[in-house]
């Protein structure tokens, strides 16, 4: 974590060690057990996944830093966890204002501090400040209320005056350049801004879709949209996007860094004709492949443009799926793989994603870590990279070594999981302890009250037993003690 932005934080060598293009695809909701080269017998295909798979490293034991989206992102991009910032728990709707501690520095700026040519092309879901019309802005609480899936709101469309630009959007934190959906493709307003400004004003609106599905399918919410919007054109219009970024920075002397979260496969899922049954695992499989083939995209032009050999690509997901026990049986498939639970729970499938990295001549093609790591690592990882001295960083740690195979002895991560109704983990080693019983998240029951004598946590050996059905609180009460201290060492940095 780097405290402020100022010069005392940041300490660049006077020739930088590496400046590869950098480009950062983050899916959305996609499953530890969706990618074909993570799980053999998935009902989805994905071969320009796998084919980063088999020409990079593949990660097996990666994670977000919350098993939901908007904190997520936060981490990604500021190297901190976002339950020590002013959002300790739940996802911003989509009129969220935004959260980021300004004295932060993004991985946004300090690759732009290192002659980096910055764009985020896709789902923000970090807030924007909207501007509120007159007669409102005594209405806006600083209280949001939360409602069933943790979804934070303190405003209404209709108190927005869209004509106005929000404010505090990518450009305000390391993007030079930003082509944005507000929140998730579910949420209002449905509608792009590019370089914070909106691309149309959302004067429609729709009635919202698939609404008894249960959060799933063609699923979206009613709400204000722009002119013309269509859902199955969002991720084509990001990847056209991103091409075009692409295309124009190549032509530039000077390295860029794209940073790519697409808004699926989170619902609603929609398919393009083309790929309509090309799955076995129904409409969310079908949108899986959809995604995969617009990696494939990403990685063609990467050929053609002839800079692969230049790029670091990093390839993951922001969460685990959201993929019912109902939806295991329809279509006998494990979005988690073997991994219990799924996204928002503290489980492992809530958390534990694919995540691969491809860096011609650096990383040794095919090969494997083990190492722990989680998605707040970025913003360590690239200055090391650069030969940049983070003075003051909690939560990011260099995985260059890794990357290299250059990483000596065992080293002892520490790892923080985080649910989506705010039930904390932690990783040390083989154990995992968690802080509560229940999932935290989705599946039932999300809390459970202890019984008499009985355990009042949880604690796995993940080595032993990967998919958490042995809780060993009880036979390891020291153990759980342990880490529950080291848990709050953590909290309290």
């Amino acid at each position: 974590m780097l405290i402020s932005c100022s010069s005392d934080s940041v300490e660049s060598t006077p020739s930088p060690k590496e400046r590869p293009n950098i480009v950062y695809i983050l899916a959305d909701d996609l499953g530890y057990g969706d990618v074909s080269g993570y799980n053999a017998e998935s009902k989805i295909q994905t071969p320009n996944i796998d084919r980063l798979i088999n020409e990079g490293m593949k990660f097996t034991d990666a994670h977000s830093p919350s098993s939901v989206c908007t904190p997520t992102r936060y981490g990604i991009l500021t190297g901190q966890y976002c339950w020590r910032s002013k959002l300790p728990v739940g996802v911003l709707g989509g009129y969220g204002q935004a959260f980021m501690d300004s004295s932060l520095v993004t991985v946004g700026e300090l690759l732009q501090s290192e002659g980096y040519h910055t764009s985020v092309i896709g789902k923000w879901h970090l807030g924007l400040d909207w501007q509120v019309k007159s007669e409102f802005r005594d209405s806006v609480s600083t209280a949001a209320s939360i409602n069933e899936l943790g979804i934070r709101k303190n405003m209404k469309g209709d108190w927005v005056d869209f004509n106005v630009p929000p404010v505090n959007g990518p450009l305000a934190h390391g993007f030079d350049y930003s082509f944005i959906l507000p929140a998730s493709l579910d949420m209002e307003p449905y509608c792009y801004l590019r370089n914070d400004t909106l691309v149309d004003i959302p004067t429609a609106s729709t009635p919202g879709n698939d609404l008894n599905t249960g959060y799933t399918g063609a699923f979206w919410r009613p709400g204000r949209m722009a002119p013309g919007f269509a859902f199955d054109q969002v991720l084509p219009s990001f990847i056209n996007e991103a091409i075009h970024q692409i295309e124009k920075q190549v032509e530039e002397d000077q390295p860029f860094f794209l940073y790519l979260p697409l808004a699926a496969p989170h619902t609603p899922w929609v398919p393009t004709a083309e790929f309509v049954g090309q799955s076995k695992a129904g409409q969310y499989g079908d949108f899986v492949q959809m995604v995969d083939a617009a990696v494939g995209q990403i990685l063609d032009l990467l050929d053609e443009s002839g800079v692969t050999d230049e790029t670091l690509l990093v390839f993951t997901s922001d969460n685990g799926p959201y993929w019912r026990p109902n939806m295991i049986e329809q279509f006998d498939h494990r979005a988690a793989g073997s991994l219990r639970g799924m996204k928002a729970d503290i489980f492992e499938g809530g958390h534990r994603i694919p995540f691969v990295v491809r860096w011609p001549g650096k990383i040794v093609p095919g090969s494997e870590c083990n190492h722990p790591t989680v998605l707040t690592n970025l913003l360590a990882t690239c200055a090391d990279m650069l030969g940049v001295k983070l003075k003051d960083h909690l939560d990011s740690e260099s995985i260059l070594p890794d990357l290299l195979q250059e990483r000596s002895g065992e080293d002892l991560n520490v790892l923080v999981h985080h649910s989506g109704q705010g039930m904390f983990a932690i990783r040390s080693g083989d154990w995992k302890y968690v802080e509560g019983l229940g999932s935290g998240g989705f599946t039932q029951p999300a809390r459970s009250e202890p019984e008499a004598g009985g355990p009042t946590g949880q604690l796995y050996n993940l080595e032993q037993d990967p998919g958490e059905q042995q809780n060993l609180f009880i036979e390891y009460r020291e153990e759980a003690q342990t880490m529950s201290a080291m848990l709050d060492n953590v909290r309290a940095e």
